[in-house]
């Protein structure tokens, strides 16, 4: 008995850990998108050169 729920246990971690990761790759795409976006429809500022979309 002790064995199964071990066996279990990782299988559950495992599975946990997967959908965490995939998670995190859907997540890494949708802010590799958003950052491509800013760099594309960045406009212009009051001097009339090219500025940066973020703020730091």
């Amino acid at each position: 008995m002790g064995p199964l729920i071990v066996v279990l246990l990782l299988a559950l971690l495992l599975f946990g850990v997967g959908f965490a990761v995939k998670i995190l790759w859907w997540v890494a795409l949708v802010v590799l998108v958003l950052w491509l976006l800013g760099f594309v429809a960045r406009g212009t500022n009051a001097s009339g050169s090219r500025g940066r979309w973020y703020r730091w």
